[in-house]
């Protein structure tokens, strides 16, 4: 009797629930100098929109970082996003710059995705409250 046993291999990297390729940690807003800035900011005052990002992967993974600012009605006032490509297991402290022009309410979100064209997520989205007076 001849018997046949599969086995069958799968690499790390699809492994991972596409999700939690590329995890958002940290989101925080910063100074150009990297130090904290609190979330209550002032009118026309520069802020870095930041977050650590680290690739969960045995592979390289190109990526988008992406963040957009909604006001109080929900409306998009404010969206920017850089690329890059993360090492297996490496952890970047990403950020964007943002300059509230009005007083108001703010929310702050965070996208991680493959690219701009294929807007696969490689995270979920994180966002956080902003005050500008």
């Amino acid at each position: 009797m001849i018997g046949l046993i599969l086995v069958s291999i799968i690499p790390t990297s699809h492994a991972i629930d596409p999700l939690d390729r590329v995890p958002i940690s940290s989101p925080r807003l910063e100074d150009f100098f990297q130090n904290p800035v609190s979330k209550n900011i002032n009118i026309n005052q520069q802020v870095q929109i930041a977050a650590h990002i680290t690739n969960n992967q045995e592979i390289d993974q190109k990526f988008v970082y992406i963040v957009q600012i909604k006001d109080r009605e929900n409306v998009v006032i404010h969206l920017v996003w850089i690329s890059g490509e993360l090492n297996p297991h490496q952890t970047l402290s990403t950020a964007v710059s943002w300059r509230p022009e009005l007083s108001g309410s703010f929310v702050a979100e965070i996208f991680v995705w493959e690219s701009l064209i294929n807007q696969d997520a490689l995270s979920e989205s994180i966002s956080f409250d902003i005050t500008a007076s």
